[in-house]
């Protein structure tokens, strides 16, 4: 028996085992209930039989239509994909920071959002008749990501929205914890992408709720007010290969990523917390938009003041890129090179792989590395050690195509990859 990050939920593993990225049956005992809540997804169960089952239905087709009425939510909440307990904190309420508290929920994930309920969802679908509804993540234009800075415990994962919400969600069971990590990645890129479509509303509205009349005006005249074939095309920096990238604009480095390192050596060597601290949310959604509208970027212009905003939207653009910086192609390679027990030959080894990358993969990485060594070299001042920005930066330029059971020891890797790139950068990249 074990127990979960709630100390009043105690956890019994019925049967570990899973197919695909769900299957995995828990029992859930909470003392103020007298029924047994079942944890599960959409996949096959197996129970302790060996027997594969489907999860059972709640609800029955033979039911009346007012009890169909009152039971069962819209269709689209029917389309549940994964669901159970986890730990979760709320730290930004569109953009604004909140005071982080921990609470257990019962989390819902569908196909394009995730409900967070204080209670199971049966006992919660009763409570909606009364308009206590469940809040709602939209998962259009949403990140997930590894946030081990962010909290002392460990399995936290941040979801950040378009709408500037952000939630930290944990558990102390690592198999379900990169279970739910996996279901909602693969829930969010199956969204579709489409900038001139439901993310580009989204991103006008942030603008709008942002406060920027001046921008939203413009805005509005060169695309309300223009014929179709005359409005300004995307330029599409965040979310463009990277060599798609480079090759429109004739180099081997993005020039976006070489703006904002420039800002950052600029007036951010010295910050406290530099790429560790997160700026807000809103104000980098409206420069991810500017830079993708080829609007002229001014750095140095007073809305862009607070420096978090600038790393911010960098380590956006990475997180953006359809294939990370490190490509899916050399994610093993590097992960056996780093496992090398002696420092030189794994020094070596990275070396290699690096000469062997694509010239824009290869030259980006220079780039961003040479800075962030400036970064380290005034740890004095801003508190960000090589082990610091590894944790930053590792998930963010390192992961796996298909991530599977083995990411918790991946994540590892992906820091200890990152902090070599830094301590050892003179020979790596020499």
């Amino acid at each position: 028996m074990q127990k979960s990050p709630n100390s009043d939920i105690p956890v019994e593993t019925l049967n570990p085992t899973r197919q695909g990225t769900g299957a995995v049956q828990m029992r859930i005992k909470n003392a103020n209930s007298h029924h047994d809540r079942l944890s599960q997804s959409k996949s096959m169960i197996l129970t302790d039989a060996g027997k594969v089952t489907e999860p059972i239905s709640r609800h029955r087709r033979n039911h009346s239509q007012h009890v169909l009425k009152d039971v069962i939510p819209p269709l689209e909440q029917l389309m549940v994909e994964k669901e159970g307990y986890l730990q979760k904190a709320k730290i930004a309420d569109g953009g604004k920071k909140l005071r982080k508290n921990w609470s257990t929920s019962w989390i819902v994930l569908s196909s394009r959002k995730i409900e967070f309920y204080k209670e199971s969802k049966q006992q919660a679908l009763s409570n909606m008749k009364t308009g206590n509804k469940p809040e709602s993540v939209d998962l259009y234009g949403a990140h997930i990501e590894w946030a081990k800075e962010k909290s002392s415990r460990k399995n936290v994962f941040q979801i950040t929205t378009l709408s500037g919400n952000e939630f930290l969600l944990q558990s102390d069971i690592d198999f379900i914890i990169l279970d739910w990590f996996h279901a909602i990645k693969n829930a969010i890129d199956r969204l579709p992408k489409d900038p001139s479509s439901h993310s580009r509303n989204l991103e006008l509205f942030k603008i709008q709720r942002s406060s920027s009349t001046e921008l939203l005006s413009h805005y509005d005249s060169d695309i309300k007010e223009q014929k179709p074939e005359h409005r300004k095309s995307l330029n599409q920096i965040f979310g463009s290969h990277l060599h798609t990238l480079c090759e429109r604009e004739n180099s081997t480095v993005p020039r976006f990523v070489k703006q904002c390192i420039e800002a950052v050596e600029k007036r951010g060597l010295d910050v406290d917390g530099i790429y560790r601290v997160s700026g807000n949310l809103a104000t980098i959604q409206k420069l991810r938009f500017i830079v993708n509208q080829e609007e002229k970027l001014n750095l140095d212009d007073s809305q862009w003041e607070d420096i978090h905003v600038v790393t911010g939207a960098l380590k956006m653009f990475f997180r953006d890129l359809p294939e990370p910086l490190f490509p899916y192609s050399f994610f093993e390679q590097f992960v056996e090179a780093i496992k090398k027990q002696d420092n030189n030959t794994r020094i070596e080894a990275i070396k290699s792989l690096v000469q062997k990358l694509p010239p824009p993969n290869r030259d980006t990485m220079k780039v961003l590395f040479g800075h962030l060594t400036k970064i380290v070299a005034r740890a004095s001042k801003n508190l960000m050690s090589t082990h610091s920005l590894g944790i930053v930066f590792g998930p963010t330029l390192l992961r796996a195509e298909n991530e599977t059971g083995n990411m918790a020891v991946h994540m590892v890797y992906q820091n200890q990859i990152a902090e070599l790139m830094l301590s050892a950068y003179d020979q790596i990249f020499s």
